[in-house]
């Protein structure tokens, strides 16, 4: 367990696309030879537990939640002018789909910002909406968390600032 960056039991993580978990535990499983520890990882939002390798977890992008100034920072961004994005829905798709998996905060929120403002232009497709929902989702999971705040309280702050304009 050589890796710069551990994680504790109880501590509150991030998994990208997945949402904010709990560390429940820290176990030691029997592959092949040797011994490897995993992380169980608790997602409420899913309702679902994974375990995933100590040693692939930094690798597979999960991180600590953020401080309440990195949340705070997310929430000016939202009402930032913004570059337009293109109108190709699937070119813009993939993009957002690729800020998604890299996970920080910023990203999410910078989905949630085009994604919001495009839709006021034009209904989103099927798949786009479904992934501004989920960016939503873990933007709102995330600073209910490090504002110490309800999820009805972060969403009114998120919706004040898309609509501020």
């Amino acid at each position: 367990m050589s890796k710069s960056k551990s994680f504790q039991v109880d501590q509150k993580v991030v998994y990208p696309s997945q949402g904010v978990g709990v560390i429940r535990d820290i176990v030691q499983k029997k592959f092949k030879d040797s011994k490897i520890p995993y992380y169980i990882i608790y997602l409420e939002v899913t309702d679902m537990t994974i375990m995933v390798p100590v040693d692939k977890a930094i690798e597979l992008g999960i991180r600590s939640t953020v401080s309440r100034d990195e949340a705070l920072k997310a929430l000016e961004l939202i009402s930032e002018d913004y570059e337009p994005i293109p109108s190709d829905w699937k070119m813009r798709y993939q993009m957002n789909l690729d800020l998604l998996k890299k996970g920080s905060i910023r990203d999410i929120a910078s989905i949630v910002r085009s994604l919001y403002h495009r839709s006021r232009v034009k209904e989103l497709p099927i798949l786009e909406r479904k992934l501004y929902d989920s960016a939503m989702k873990l933007l709102e999971d995330e600073i209910s968390i490090s504002l110490k705040k309800s999820k009805e309280d972060v969403q009114n702050m998120i919706f004040a600032r898309l609509e501020a304009e």
